[in-house]
């Protein structure tokens, strides 16, 4: 543990503050769901505010060089009883193999195989996702004022039995306070410092000191981290949550879910309507009584080894529409100890939206994190990029509000006001080539990120749009009919399936292990989907739409789908010897790479070479490598092939790792089916210590899906019919093009001119507890310090009205590294479009896609360079770039870029968190931080 001198000076200059038009104020001003008739004000914080700009400095190279002996930034984080400040790894403490015990790093990443406690493969149902449930926001709503529970005493596994500041609160507690009237304090445009944190006088137990000031709400104050465009964008609707220890479901949601456990799949005689086991009535139509396990027959986990959101399964899903501004409250429920976490995992969090256009506020920037007992209010936009500069007026169909009759939207077109649902959808402003689908979020505390999310801070995310409404019925021109469903006017998920895949560890008492000391990343031994170990899904024999997220720390993944046969020469590949099954690969078409939905689909049939390697076969029902954090929507045929009800099939991982240093390759399906690649053999050691001897324990089966007869008729788009061109056949339909054409001169000319950033990921100039660096525009390598600006550009314009057209301001950014790692780099805020890989043109998952994860250095699927093409838009504030493999992430391959304000010259200031409210300390910028490296697109 460590003392030192936190405090530190606020610099202020004058500002230039603009507002809305008169023509959007006035708009603004008359529609009852905004908070006042105030116009919006934008640009940066006058002089005098807390969070006020300060000068860059004249000689920024001394004061880059005097960050180096700074504190952490994150200092506030860790503090201790008697004023003292926890080190990283004293974190740890209370980890069940801590590091002086381990002795080696033997794959998987030096810990104990995972005890299964009896149980058998295909013996679970998966968990379906369950929705948050947002509600209209209104003022006018009496709102319970009970307020956020305390922590208190309780039997484990839900609480602590013996210290309050390890515990949490009470789960019947918790429930009523989640489940109150309204939202109560009501959201307010700046951080509300004026209620204070309910568990002040725990924590003041904790910490054997007072507490001046401790602020309800862990935003940063000041005008600088104030919602942008408050009035403008004002949240329609709100949902709250808490980020809490494992606990049994209450049920507190069942009410919220969209379907009601009434129609479709999900109602009365629906393969979903039981939530959690078909023989067990209980599960009928809820999730009360769901347990935290990761299958039935596993411990139930304790509530200081998962963190979820409502500290419960099944794992959670925010459905969201364009055009309706959405504000998530999110409280933190973990403990006050900072080591009260089963040793991995820290109390404070930050949350990001990955990859909404959202302004920095509600971006989850990683020094933007709040404390046990505080709540900080996210207000995404919900609007399309473009928003300031593409079809302001509104105009274009295909951007648009999936609706339902009687419902209305403020839109402020050219001329503002509340718009009627008219044949399912309201048009809205923005481009509509920036349409996304899947995304999800979860925490981005700084040098924690891993552990934080690896415990269970992650939920998925579905946008529904006029292109991707959730209801493949409407055949109105513009709606893409993905697999759906039709009971609902939107967002239907009978046929449309969410899968976090991701590998965990377990310690020998069944409760979820990590290994935070292992830099180089984390590997788990077992593979889940939704939190479950080889669950079965049962699937109805019609399309589906799978929206895939590697939810992992350091794996990447390749997936492949297989049919299993009876009879050992029945289909193409072999099973077991003496098995008496063979396999078949089942094809599928990649419709959304990242949540994008692609300019054509892509056929995974082996009727395309899809990445120019001259092999048909090797991605014939295998997906692409999956990195960390990569999203890939697909589309399966369960009527094809020659498939039937009562086939079982299973999805399949074929890439093999040995540390989480590079993905090794990709196994092929016959060897792993045929079992000559023999995974997960455990060898028992001289000294006792149990170890896996060869292979990769996750290559292989893990998850079934079991088909039934389908009585409906599918009324889902035929992927076939928007393929790109093949040989002796011409491009079918496009769903969404590309903002970029690669083969236009215009387009590609117009880069030529663009400012150009090279971002270096390496691991040369580290230290052994920060081993990881970037190096911006060829200069400097760094560890990461929220108090650094890597790079900023400047927004060309700021809110208009109705009628301007442009594009924005575009980059071009090289993402380079060595070929040793792997390295998944994700640039916040938004999309790309790759140009090129080492030079040559991307494979075709990517050559359709924008995307917001980029795959370099070593192994396979990557290249040592990956060049792109982003935008800028509608928003300003701090953003992070960093490698998803979290763990590089965290220590410390990650770094700060702003976007400015239209003629800003003053740098934005650092928030510096604490139980007693945030300061702000001044922000340095590279030399290069505002030209880029002068090179131009390479």
């Amino acid at each position: 543990m460590k003392t030192a001198n936190r405090r530190r000076g606020r610099g202020v200059a004058p500002v230039t503050r603009f507002v809305l038009s008169a023509v959007s104020i006035a708009a603004i001003a008359s529609v009852a769901l905004t908070a006042q008739a105030a116009p919006d004000s934008y640009g940066p914080p006058l002089a005098g505010d807390v969070s006020a700009y300060t000068d860059q400095p004249v000689d920024p190279s001394a004061a880059l060089q005097d960050l180096l002996n700074q504190p952490e930034a994150n200092e506030g984080a860790v503090e201790m009883p008697g004023g003292g400040f926890l080190e990283r790894g004293d974190v740890a403490a209370d980890n069940v193999i801590p590091r002086d015990a381990q002795t080696s790093f033997d794959y998987p990443t030096n810990g104990k195989p995972s005890p299964l406690f009896g149980a058998l493969p295909w013996t679970q149902k998966l968990l379906m996702f369950e929705e948050f449930g947002p509600e209209k926001l209104d003022a006018n709503v009496q709102a319970g004022t009970v307020p956020f529970p305390s922590p208190k005493l309780g039997a484990a596994p839900q609480q602590d039995p013996n210290s309050v500041a390890r515990s949490g609160p009470d789960s019947t507690e918790l429930d009523a306070f989640l489940n109150q009237a309204g939202i109560w304090p009501f959201p307010t445009r700046e951080s509300n410092t004026s209620f204070s944190n309910p568990w002040k006088a725990e924590i003041e137990l904790f910490l054997e000191r007072f507490l001046t000031q401790a602020p309800a709400e862990g935003r940063p104050p000041g005008e600088g981290w104030a919602h942008q465009r408050w009035n403008e964008f004002y949240p329609q609707s709100f949902y709250k949550t808490v980020q809490t220890g494992a606990r049994a479901n209450g049920g507190l949601r069942d009410h919220k879910q969209r379907h009601g456990y009434a129609m479709g799949e999900f109602g009365p005689g629906g393969l979903y309507y039981n939530t959690a086991d078909d023989n067990d009535p209980a599960y009928n139509g809820t999730t009360r009584g769901i347990q935290p396990r990761l299958h039935p027959k596993f411990p139930v986990q304790d509530h200081k080894s998962l963190w979820t959101f409502d500290g419960t399964f099944p794992p959670k899903l925010l459905m969201a529409r364009y055009g309706q501004p959405l504000l998530m409250r999110h409280y933190n429920g973990l403990p006050i100890d900072p080591q009260a976490n089963a040793g991995f995992g820290l109390h404070t969090i930050t949350t990001h939206e990955h990859n909404g256009h959202n302004p920095a506020e509600s971006d989850g920037f990683a020094n933007a994190f709040f404390f046990p007992g505080q709540f900080y209010d996210y207000r995404w936009p919900m609007q399309l990029a473009g928003y300031d500069t593409i079809n302001t007026s509104a105009t274009d169909r295909r951007a648009g509000f999936p609706c339902a009759p009687g419902e209305q939207l403020w839109v402020n077109d050219a001329n503002p006001g509340l718009k009627d649902c008219v044949n399912g959808r309201i048009n809205i402003r923005g481009d509509w080539r920036e349409t996304m689908s899947t995304h999800w979020f979860h925490d981005h505390m700084l040098d924690f990120t891993a552990q934080n999310v690896y415990k269970g801070n992650a939920v998925m995310m579905n946008y529904y749009s006029a292109l991707d409404r959730g209801n493949e019925a409407i055949d109105d021109g513009v709606n893409l009919r993905f697999p759906s469903g039709s009971a609902l006017p939107w967002g239907n998920r009978d046929y449309d399936v969410n899968l976090v895949v991701a590998d965990k560890a377990w310690d020998q008492n069944g409760q979820l292990w990590f290994n935070p000391f292992n830099t180089d990343g984390f590997i788990g031994d077992r593979l889940t989907v939704n939190w479950q170990w080889d669950p079965v899904l049962d699937v109805r024999a019609r399309r589906y739409r799978f929206r895939i997220l590697n939810g992992s720390v350091s794996r990447f993944l390749s997936i492949g789908l297989v049919l299993e046969c009876a009879g050992e020469k029945t289909c193409e590949m072999p099973g077991k010897k003496g098995s008496k099954l063979s396999y078949k690969r089942i094809p599928f078409h990649m419709i959304a790479n990242d949540g994008n939905i692609l300019e054509h689909t892509v056929p995974f049939d082996g009727s395309m070479d899809l990445d120019g390697d001259g092999d048909r076969q090797d991605h014939n029902a295998v997906l692409p490598t999956q990195g960390i954090a990569e999203r890939y929507d697909i589309v399966v045929d369960f009527s094809k092939y020659g498939l039937k009800p009562g086939d079982k099939l299973y999805f399949v991982n074929t890439m093999h790792h040995d540390t989480g240093i590079i993905n090794k390759e990709r196994i092929p399906l016959a060897d792993i089916l045929s079992e000559e690649y023999e995974p997960a053999v455990i060898k028992q050691k001289s000294n006792g210590r149990q170890e896996w001897d060869k292979g990769d324990p996750t290559v292989g089966k893990f998850m079934q899906l079991r088909i039934h007869a389908y009585s409906g008729v599918d009324q889902s788009m035929d992927p076939t019919q928007y393929e790109p061109a093949k040989a002796g056949k011409p491009a079918g339909r496009k769903m969404i093009p590309l903002w970029l054409d690669r083969d236009n001169p215009a387009d590609m000319a117009k880069l030529s001119t663009a400012i150009h950033r090279s971002f270096d990921f390496g691991h040369s100039t580290g230290t052994d507890s920060a081993p990881w660096t970037i190096k911006t525009d060829d200069g400097t390598a760094y560890n990461m310090d929220p108090r650094r600006i890597s790079s900023a550009q400047q927004l060309s314009t700021g809110p208009t009205e109705a009628g301007y057209s442009g594009e924005g301001e575009t980059e071009v950014w090289l993402l380079k590294s060595g070929g040793g790692w792997s390295h998944p780099v994700h640039v916040h805020f938004e999309e790309g479009i790759i140009l090129d890989r080492d030079g040559k043109k991307p494979p075709e998952w990517e050559k359709w896609a924008r995307k917001d994860v980029y795959r370099i250095g070593g192994g396979d699927g990557n290249s040592s360079t990956v060049q792109l093409a982003i935008h800028f838009r509608e928003f300003a504030g701090t953003y992070m770039e960093h490698c998803h493999n979290t763990q590089h992430e965290d220590t410390s391959m990650l770094l700060r870029w702003d976007i400015e304000y239209p003629g800003q010259f003053q740098v934005m200031p650092t928030p510096l968190p604490t139980w007693e409210g945030v300061q702000y300390a001044p922000s340095v910028g590279l030399p290069t931080f505002r030209s880029g490296d002068g090179h131009g697109p390479q």
